[in-house]
């Protein structure tokens, strides 16, 4: 027998993107959002940073980095500005019951002076 005709060789072609791994950020703008939301920089660092997961789920990469970016600095602003006011407070709590008691022990012997 005669050889079997010549099929058409039929290639296939695989695209497959490298996954390029863009943080979001929303876990810890969801953390700054409910502990330490000053002037909701917790928030507004929440909203970019599901605009960065959305981008990323499009396949936008350089927009999920821009609001990846946003987000992260917001979140760490949030960060400082909320361990700055949370330290404030603390000391405020501890040195303000001593400067009371210091300035009634002054009120005490300045109006014993008048007996």
């Amino acid at each position: 027998g005669a050889p079997p005709p010549a099929a058409p060789v039929t290639s296939t072609v695989i695209n497959i993107r490298s996954e390029t791994s863009v943080p979001d950020h929303v876990v810890w703008s969801l953390f700054n959002t409910v502990f330490m939301n000053f002037c909701c920089l917790g928030f507004i660092a929440f909203a970019y940073s599901v605009k960065s997961r959305d981008r990323k789920m499009v396949g936008d990469v350089i927009g999920a980095q821009a609001y990846a970016s946003t987000a992260k600095c917001l979140n760490v602003c949030a960060l400082v500005l909320g361990v700055l006011m949370v330290t404030a407070v603390i000391i405020c709590l501890v040195i303000e019951p001593a400067i009371i008691h210091q300035m009634i022990a002054e009120m005490k012997k300045y109006f014993e002076g008048f007996q």
